[in-house]
């Protein structure tokens, strides 16, 4: 199948779309951007179906494997004649996978986002920056090398940068868009170091010679690697550890979360763009992209599994106290991208040991469609409530029945309770690790228990519980509002029954679907329970969940403070990164390097002012020192000089 043709239009449409609503959008489009914008992202997301239907039906495995492809290659920067780094599309199942997932979720923010987002001033602006985004990821899941991965990571940070501080004149955007920025600049340099040693020691930036090198354990490459060591580690497990701290910082994970909370100051539609298929996904493809090297190397897939498994847990405790819906949905995001990554760190490689990567695969694609349909549903209810508030809703169901269903369908979704898609996905991760980890099987099963509490403690909160008089009510929304939530929520109840495995598997060859239903009997339990407790809790207004956290204490409030790691950063970075490392730099900048180029000017200064008379434009002077001149050379040569 020829794919050149028409694959490289995918990323490239909303990069057109970027430059022309850049440039002309907001004086010249206005409200005609939002139908370039959804326009250009429907031919990409048509084309990206199209390229999945002749990838996975039409082309189908070769010798049992679906192969990878290399669309389209040029050579952009040749350094030496065995090192280049190449522009490229790969097409493999998972890239496949996920062209089809950011196309489509990001068509569905860009219809939402023109009834959202209309008579906003800067319209056309919002919807490049769309765009912007949308290329940039859409080029990263295609890149063909690691240096190209890299270009277009930084293009996500810099989107959601542009994105979280759309509202410029908010102090508190502001701040969001730089912390996001920092946060993850800081992962970012781990990760840079990371692939050069990788690229370094494989001698090659491509992914699939990179892997095949890294990988074969006759190869003197992978020899090499694997037997320098650096404080008592290998030099394969550094570069691994490093390049996954930049997946971490992407995706939110424990130490590095702290920007996704805040990231929700950018309006709604984007949260949804940056939650569901884009931005925090990065780190969990990355992982996947490069998972054939990880998986020979178990101490940094040992890190992969630890750390996704503590932010799983760590960021569902923390949303059962928040009270702001997008903070909710912020840190329920960080925690089931921690399933994703504990469920490819107890992965295996071939067959059924290999259900891990699969259900992380399946967990990220299930995941893109009910956590969209929740942060758009979440965009409908604050357009009505004027709040992000829990405390300001109630009773929304009579108002909002499309809007409540649908939330509802991704409440099930998410909690893992069945026939919804997330309740699949989950399944097999929690399967992979009870037959891998069974200390990380407990971990997901009690943050599966906890993830249905908070969720629909939410739910509750804003579709029953107190009855709230709204004002002002004009509707549930416009139909571009209403029409991606009926088509997420259609998707969130369907796609679980999509034969997932059967296309993507660690080893390419796919798996047999098949459904543990005995197995599932004690997930499902623990998800009813903590459905259960918040209808007892939140279904209607009572002073149950006051005294519950009353008598909780200081651990509530810790928990409440998202213990208080928010503050931990501020401390080290004020009282002890700017007092003892920028203060003193400061200084030495200030004194010492200042102080230097100001005394070298002062001097300069002060010479030219003792010597400016011999310029003065006399010519009587001149004629004069002309001759003293050369009375002294005469002095010299004649008496000095012998």
């Amino acid at each position: 199948m020829n794919y050149s043709s028409y694959i490289a239009l995918i990323p490239l449409l909303p990069l057109a779309s970027f430059i022309l609503l850049g440039l002309f959008g907001r004086k010249y489009l206005k409200e005609l951007s939002g139908i370039i914008g959804c326009t250009v992202l429907l031919i990409s997301t048509v084309l990206s179906l199209y390229a999945a239907y002749n990838y996975f039906f039409i082309g189908g495995k070769v010798n049992g494997v679906y192969p990878t492809l290399t669309a389209v290659k040029y050579t952009w920067l040749q350094f030496l004649p065995s090192l280049a780094i190449d522009m490229g599309i790969i097409l493999d199942p998972i890239s496949v996978m996920m062209i089809v997932v950011v196309s489509f979720v990001s068509l569905m923010v860009h219809i939402y986002s023109l009834g959202y987002m209309k008579g906003e001033e800067r319209f056309g602006t919002y919807y490049s920056f769309l765009s912007l985004f949308t290329f940039s990821m859409l080029g990263l899941v295609l890149a063909s090398n690691i240096f190209q991965i890299y270009i277009f990571w930084e293009l996500v940070g810099i989107s959601s940068y542009l994105l979280i501080g759309f509202y410029y004149d908010r102090p508190s955007a502001v701040a969001a868009s730089k912390k996001a920025f920092v946060v993850t600049r800081f992962a970012d340099l781990g990760f840079l170091i990371g692939i050069l040693i990788l690229g370094f020691q494989a001698q090659t930036l491509d992914f699939n010679t990179l892997i095949q090198r890294l990988t074969d354990t006759q190869s003197p490459q992978l020899l090499a690697i694997a037997s320098t060591s650096f404080l008592g580690v290998s030099l394969l497990t550094w570069a691994l550890t490093l390049a996954f701290v930049g997946g971490a910082g992407k995706s939110a994970m424990f130490p590095l979360h702290i920007w996704l909370p805040d990231a929700m100051e950018g309006p709604t539609p984007v949260s949804a763009l940056i939650h569901a298929a884009t931005m925090v996904v990065a780190g969990v493809y990355l992982v996947a992209r490069l998972f054939p090297v990880f998986h020979i190397n178990g101490a940094s897939l040992h890190v992969v599994t630890w750390v996704g498994a503590i932010s799983a847990f760590l960021a569902a405790v923390i949303a059962c106290t928040q009270t702001d819906i997008k903070r909710v949905l912020a840190y329920s995001t960080m925690s089931q991208i921690g399933y994703m990554m504990f469920s490819l760190g107890v992965s295996g490689w071939g067959g059924e040991t290999g259900l891990g990567y699969t259900g992380s695969m399946f967990h990220l694609f299930t995941h893109a469609f009910f956590k969209s349909l929740l942060f758009l549903c979440a965009g409908a209810v604050i357009h009505i409530a004027r709040s992000n508030e829990m405390k300001d809703m109630g009773g929304l169901r009579r108002f909002m029945p499309i809007t409540h269903i649908t939330f509802l369908i991704a409440c099930l979704a998410i909690a893992g309770v069945p026939p919804f898609a997330g309740f699949f996905s989950k399944e097999e991760i929690l399967f992979a690790a009870w037959q891998n980890n069974q200390v990380i099987y407990v971990i997901g099963l009690v943050t599966s228990g906890i993830t249905a509490f908070y969720m629909f403690r939410l739910y509750f909160s804003i579709f029953w519980n107190k009855e709230k008089e709204l004002y002002d009510f004009h509707g549930e929304g416009t139909f571009s509002m209403k029409l991606p939530l009926i088509i997420l929520g259609i998707g969130t109840a369907l796609v679980g029954f999509i034969p997932f495995s059967n296309f993507i598997s660690a080893d390419r060859k796919g798996l047999p679907s098949e459904l543990h239903l005995t197995f599932s009997i004690v997930p499902v339990t623990f998800a009813i329970i903590g459905i259960f407790i918040a209808y007892s809790l939140y279904f209607k207004q009572s002073d149950r969940a006051q005294k519950l956290s009353d008598t909780l204490g200081g651990l509530y409030r810790s928990t409440y403070r998202k213990f208080y790691i928010d503050e931990i950063y501020l401390f080290v970075t004020r009282k002890i990164i700017f007092n003892l490392v920028g203060r003193p730099a400061a200084w030495i900048d200030r004194n010492i390097v200042d102080g230097t180029m100001n005394g070298i000017a002062w001097t300069t200064g002060k010479i030219s002012v003792l010597i400016k008379g011999v310029q003065s434009g006399r010519v009587q002077s001149y004629a004069l020192y002309f001759f003293g001149g050369i009375v002294v050379l005469v002095l010299i040569f004649l008496y000095l000089w012998k």
